[in-house]
């Protein structure tokens, strides 16, 4: 059972911007992915899509196995700070493996989730940035970021908006997508997930926590 949620989530803005699709979000059930190892128990994750809500192209492969990344519209797309703060971790060198959409591919992909646990938080976030909002937390991690794409420097001071990294499918990812979380320590074993809202991209007023399947535009 999930622990008693603060009462203010941080409010962040969107890192990215375009058409996205959420999954896997707090406002539909806490722990949002079914568990609160790594401090992932209000992660959210966001899928770019095109004007379809489709996040790839369509083909024999999408039904029926793998796929390059490469090919799906979020792949290579600019992830942003969601909040001015400090780096204080950041990982790069994790490969963007083949992406699953099928389900025989997903199937075989599930079997395998123990042993990515098992290998610790870089094998589950894969290539990843985490910023500081104040010194002593909390600390806002953006994961499966493209190999090679971060940009990020450990103890730099960024603002909102500039972009970190690109959208990718390293570490436990089965399409590119931005997976966002905050927690109130580094300690991945221990940490606590937060809570989290945004500002509404199209303006509107208080804080905002798109639910499953909700499809935006960015900006």
């Amino acid at each position: 059972m999930s622990e008693a949620a603060p009462t203010a989530p941080a409010i962040l803005r969107l890192p990215f911007t375009g058409r996205w699709l959420t999954q896997n979000s707090p406002a539909n059930r806490v722990p949002s992915h079914g568990t609160d190892l790594f401090g992932t128990a209000y992660a959210i994750d966001f899928v770019a899509v095109d004007a379809h809500g489709r996040s790839g192209p369509p083909g024999w492969r999408s039904l029926l196995s793998t796929e390059a990344p490469e090919i799906f519209h979020g792949f290579g797309v600019s992830v942003l700070a969601p909040a001015s703060g400090t780096v204080v971790s950041v990982h790069d060198g994790e490969p963007d493996h083949q992406a699953r959409r099928s389900q025989p591919a997903l199937l075989a992909y599930a079997l395998t989730q123990r042993g990515r646990v098992r290998q610790g938080p870089n094998a589950i976030a894969g290539n990843s940035v985490v910023i500081a909002l104040e010194p002593e937390g909390p600390f806002v991690l953006l994961a499966h970021l493209a190999c090679g794409s971060v940009e990020a420097v450990p103890g730099a001071r960024v603002r909102a908006g500039v972009r970190i990294g690109a959208c990718g499918n390293s570490g436990n990812s089965t399409e590119p997508h931005v997976h966002l979380q905050v927690t109130d320590s580094m300690d991945w074993g221990t940490c606590r997930g937060l809570p989290v809202a945004f500002l509404h991209p199209g303006g509107g007023a208080g804080p905002w926590l798109p639910r499953n399947g909700e499809v935006f535009d960015a900006g």
